[in-house]
């Protein structure tokens, strides 16, 4: 095993973890005492009943509202919402829907701008970036709306009086291809540093997405800065975009792939498997979406929430986890807010601190060296779907 300079060793799971990431809390606190304008207090104590209309009731609505519905979505490729899309499509085929795909960190600040510049393009907004909805919450920029099956969703996924609502749930972790393996599969990340799998592991760069930065701050906790060095060590090839480790793996580029998403259904056909292992860190969280309240099209956004929501959608989920409480999840699997290892609230609480984020960021950079490639959805400017 490698040794490192005592600097490095300072920062292992003691007090160095502790110092790089425990400044969360507070600053969380501290966002959500921001005081709120008397417009944004009145709209988010605005409350009302669960929508009672089907959603055959909503679609005829949607259409004498003039049928058209545009989303901004988070995601990584032009095309990863285009199963969405065409169940959408399929379901309310006279319903003009655009919807663009972007980084939720540019989508956000794309709408911010829109919202200065008095042009705004989406009607929803679905992202990542969970502490904007708390932010345009204060704000005032978005409809407290409850869809149909609100108060079956979990707690945690849900703002109280509907400002924003988590449409499904998403995993991250480690993947390895079952073939490139063999019999001797990494059971954990403690097994991603073992010299064997030296120029054998793609990972999305952790300093380039949140998520996948929140997963990497996980295992500096459990595992210490010096698992980090390690792994650094391990000629890993980093790249943009958090489809990209998966892609390498079904590729045979390369044999395992970190801070990607995956199911954890069972499956014996599968050519690459998700790793969710007892006691070691994962992360999930709920996919916030929610209604603009200059939206053009508001009836149609409804629709899609109340769709996205529906027990039938719902039960269509890839990883098998599903938003709402009334869902069991397949076999082999419990409810994701029932793993604590998947720490669903942390990851919210790691969001709303902006400033240890960057700390991380830039920690991460000198380990693994500066972000490099293009945005893999594209460069899509200011109003991408106008």
């Amino acid at each position: 095993m490698s040794s490192f300079p005592s600097r490095r060793r300072v920062l292992t799971t003691g007090a160095g973890a502790a110092l790089g990431l425990g400044a969360v809390g507070a600053t969380a606190t501290s966002a959500s005492a921001s005081p709120d304008t008397a417009s944004a207090a009145a709209a988010r104590h605005a409350t009302g009943p669960e929508e009672t209309r089907t959603l055959d009731e909503l679609y005829q609505a949607a259409l004498k509202e003039g049928g058209k519905l545009v989303i901004y979505a988070g995601g990584d490729t032009p095309t990863q919402q285009d199963g969405t899309k065409a169940a959408f499509k399929a379901r309310f085929p006279d319903i003009d829907l655009t919807l663009i795909v972007d980084y939720s960190k540019y989508h956000d600040v794309r709408v911010d701008n829109q919202f200065a510049t008095n042009t705004l393009v989406p009607d929803v907004v679905q992202l990542q970036t969970l502490q904007d909805f708390v932010r345009w919450n204060r704000q005032g920029r978005l409809l407290p709306y409850r869809p149909a099956g609100f108060s079956k969703l979990h707690k945690g996924f849900r703002d109280p009086a509907g400002a924003w609502v988590a449409v499904s749930v998403i995993a991250f972790s480690f993947l390895y291809g079952t073939a490139a393996v063999g019999s001797d599969a990494p059971r954990s990340p403690l097994d991603l540093v073992d010299p064997k799998w030296k120029g054998r592991i793609a990972s999305s760069y952790p300093h380039d997405d949140d998520a996948v930065l929140y997963l990497y701050s996980l295992y500096v906790q459990r595992y210490g800065w010096d698992w980090v060095a390690r792994l650094a060590a391990q000629d890993v090839q980093f790249a943009r975009g958090s489809n990209s480790p998966g892609v390498a793996v079904s590729a045979g580029q390369k044999a395992i792939g970190i801070g990607t998403s995956g199911s954890a259904v069972p499956s014996s056909t599968s050519a690459t498997k998700f790793v969710i292992a007892d006691g070691h860190p994962f992360m999930a969280w709920g996919q916030r979406a929610g209604i603009l309240k200059q939206a053009a099209n508001p009836t149609a956004a409804k629709l899609y929430l109340n769709w996205q929501l529906s027990a039938e959608t719902q039960r269509k989920s890839f990883n098998g986890w599903s938003v709402r409480t009334d869902i069991t999840p397949p076999a082999g699997l419990k409810p994701v807010w029932e793993y604590p290892n998947a720490h669903v609230d942390g990851f919210p609480e790691f969001m709303a601190d902006r400033a240890e984020v960057e700390r991380l960021k830039q920690t991460f950079a000198l380990y693994f060296g500066e972000v490099k490639g293009e945005p893999t959805p594209g460069v899509l400017g200011l109003h991408p779907g106008a």
